[in-house]
């Protein structure tokens, strides 16, 4: 294990200075160098986000129109999840990670050992450019993956379908998966950084915004501060584009962005407004 005097003799402060994330990164490596060095930590970081990013869209499904500056926004008001359908979703998500998640870790960790961890910092522009990097790779890959499921009724049934248990997603429906599915975004969770050449710094970043973003998928609601709504001329799918995939899952395949969509004709912009009948027209 590192210690004080071997982390000191591999940093060159005269590189290390010109780095606004290097206080930031000499804190973890100093005081949280057995934590964050662990095989464990990434499976830790991206559960803890699910769970923590989930817990407030929870509460307010919970508390439906007892909160209606809220529950204003929530795109499918006559379908709200129950407690049962939460502590299934969540379960199956401690279940996956417990189960598969965790031995793959271990034995991928005794075959692979991780390299030790760099003592200089990334630029903030390295943590920025590999980070929207490794995120366009994955939202290309989810997206064929996607399409391919939907398409094939054989991997649909198998694999993807357990996914839309549920017409009207909610937050903890993000990781409502199955094992298979499950691996695989992992898999490309870890590949596609490791392929850009990822420092671990822009890599767990990426991994609690990516996480986010999947947690806003499913929130069920349109609110306007999310980042789908703040990024401009409709870059990014969000809550409504993935809350009418699951009304209609012939449209919608791309996790994060909507260009894919838009290349392949699949964007569906329709959004159910009053009762169970009436539709109307409205971008995403």
């Amino acid at each position: 294990m590192w210690n004080v005097s071997e982390v000191a003799l591999q940093l060159p402060t005269s590189r290390a200075s010109e780095r606004l994330l290097q206080p930031l990164w000499d804190y973890l490596l100093f005081h949280h160098y057995s934590l964050i060095s662990s095989p464990f930590f990434p499976v830790l970081l991206a559960f803890a986000s699910y769970f923590i990013f989930s817990c407030p869209f929870a509460i307010l499904d919970l508390l439906g129109e007892q909160v209606p500056a809220f529950y204003s926004y929530k795109i499918q008001k006559e379908r709200r999840p129950t407690t049962s359908m939460m502590m299934r979703s969540l379960g199956m998500a401690v279940y996956n990670n417990l189960v598969f998640v965790i031995p793959v870790v271990l034995i991928n960790n005794a075959v692979m050992p991780a390299p030790p961890l760099p003592a200089i910092a990334p630029t903030v522009w390295e943590l920025f450019s590999g980070g929207l990097g490794a995120l366009l790779i994955f939202d290309t890959q989810y997206f064929f993956w996607h399409m391919a499921h939907h398409k094939n009724g054989h991997l649909y049934k198998w694999v993807h379908a357990i996914h839309h248990d549920y017409i009207s997603p909610f937050s903890w429906s993000t990781e409502h998966l199955s094992a298979v599915e499950l691996m695989t975004v992992g898999l490309w969770s870890n590949l596609d950084p490791l392929l850009l050449q990822c420092h671990p710094l822009t890599t767990w970043t990426l991994t609690i915004f990516s996480i986010w973003l999947s947690v806003e998928d499913h929130i069920g609601y349109d609110l306007p501060w999310t980042p789908s709504r703040l990024v401009p001329f409709g870059l990014l799918g969000g809550a409504l584009a993935h809350d009418l995939h699951h009304q209609k899952p012939s449209s919608n395949f791309a996790p994060f962005f909507s260009h894919w969509d838009r290349l392949f004709g699949t964007t569906n912009n329709v959004v159910k407004q009053t009762g169970k009948s009436k539709w109307d027209e409205k971008d995403i």
